[in-house]
């Protein structure tokens, strides 16, 4: 451990994560602030999957309490924000790690309204709320990190036009919310994974292409330009913990995509 974040406070939303055999984004970003040094407060729709998390980090000597909040409730992201302000009386960093797909999407001319519903609901409108709700206490202290994960496919084509868009709403969210409050102190920035080995990644497209979980890692491995395949969550959370650190302090309004080449593959 360096201690690259001693002493900050940083809310991770999306902390839990769903059953699989591999970890997910929430997860290993919550244990790689908690190695270098920051107080997690783990926040997840599933109480039992954030407590889940915030014991790993307990285990490995790290501080971090659970919080179940579901972000489509605008109560609850009051409440939660209201219990890291009264535990720390600060936030020095949020993560939007928020992120659902729905069997109702795809192509434009079949994408039901019920999945832009549900997926604009979680995956930008939450996230908007909950930027908002921390922003007052950030640019009072004139200090703070806000992080939202994104997706490649708000820049690229994935056949899932509500997702793809929920997450091109979050980038401009991202360059806004910069923009607007860089005098104040506050930095943000965005994450665009690419194609991870992530429990959602791999169990959810694997059911939606009626693949085998092995056959759907091979076949998203070959789709990654650079040598060694996929990626993982661990690849998310290193570009997290240097967009959250001082090391980035001059740093803002960047949409990053962690990609292994996929955005600029020609041919």
């Amino acid at each position: 451990m360096s201690g690259r974040l001693a002493g900050k406070v940083a809310i991770v939303v999306g902390a839990g994560q769903q059953p699989g055999d591999t970890i997910g984004n929430g997860r290993a970003i919550a244990l790689t602030f908690a190695r270098e040094g920051a107080e997690v407060f783990c926040v997840d729709r599933i109480a039992e999957r954030a407590e889940d998390t915030a014991a790993m980090i307990a285990d490995a000597g790290g501080s971090a309490f659970a919080h179940a909040a579901d972000i489509t409730q605008l109560a609850d992201i009051e409440t939660l924000v209201a219990a890291a302000l009264a535990r720390w009386s600060r936030i020095d960093i949020l993560v939007n790690n928020v992120g659902v797909g729905s069997p109702g999407d795809g192509p434009s001319h079949k994408a039901t309204d019920d999945a832009f519903d549900q997926v604009f609901a979680i995956n930008f409108t939450g996230a908007r709320r909950l930027t908002r709700a921390v922003l007052a206490p950030m640019r009072a202290a004139e200090s703070g990190v806000i992080l939202n994960i994104s997706s490649l496919a708000s820049i690229a084509g994935a056949n899932m036009i509500a997702y793809e868009i929920s997450k091109a709403a979050l980038n401009r969210l991202t360059t806004a919310t910069a923009q607007g409050s860089a005098s104040k102190g506050v930095r943000c920035n965005a994450i665009l994974p690419g194609l991870m080995d992530t429990p959602m990644a791999i169990q959810g497209t694997a059911a939606r292409d009626g693949r085998g979980l092995d056959e759907q890692r091979a076949a998203r491995a070959a789709m990654v330009p650079l040598k060694g395949g996929m990626g993982s969550a661990w690849d998310t959370a290193n570009a997290a913990l240097f967009l959250a650190s001082d090391e980035a302090r001059f740093i803002t309004g960047v949409l990053l995509p962690v990609d292994g080449g996929a955005s600029v593959r020609v041919g």
